[in-house]
C-alpha cells in the first residue's frame, strides 16, 4: 500500500502543520499567505454611435413679447395687452369688467413694470 506524502509548511502564528499550498491555517484560522490573484483579461468593446440630437436654443417657451408695448396696451386700453399676450378670454373679460373692476389693471401695470424684456407668453 503507497500512502502519499502531503506535502507541509508550518503556520507562522500557531506552528502547526498545515498543506504547503494553504493559504489559511487549519488550526488557528488566520491568513498565513497573500492570495494569488491573476489578472482577468477584460476586453470592452464599446460601439456608442448616438448622437445628440437637442436643439435647445433659449430655454424659453411660448412667443416673445415685448414689455413696453403690452405697458402701454395696459394703461391705455385697459385690456389690449390681455389681446396682445393672446389671452382672448381675459382680454373679454377685462373689456366688460373694466380690468376686473380697476384692481386687475393696477396689478397688470406692476407685473409688466417688472418683468424682463422680452418676456415670454
Amino acid at each position: 500500500m503507497e500512502e502519499t506524502q502531503v506535502k507541509t509548511k508550518f503556520c507562522k502564528f500557531c506552528g502547526s502543520k498545515i498543506p504547503e499550498d494553504a493559504i489559511m491555517c487549519t488550526h488557528c484560522g488566520r491568513q498565513v499567505e497573500q492570495m494569488k490573484v491573476e489578472n482577468p483579461n477584460i476586453v470592452i468593446n464599446n460601439t456608442n454611435t448616438n448622437t445628440n440630437t437637442n436643439n435647445v436654443t433659449t430655454g424659453y417657451t411660448g412667443k416673445p413679447k415685448n414689455k413696453w408695448v403690452a405697458l402701454a396696451l395696459c394703461i391705455f386700453t385697459i385690456c389690449g395687452h390681455k389681446f396682445y399676450e393672446g389671452k382672448m378670454g381675459m382680454g373679454i373679460l377685462y373689456l366688460f369688467t373694466m380690468g376686473l373692476f380697476g384692481i386687475g389693471w393696477v396689478l397688470d401695470i406692476i407685473s409688466l413694470l417688472f418683468k424682463p424684456n422680452p418676456y415670454y407668453v
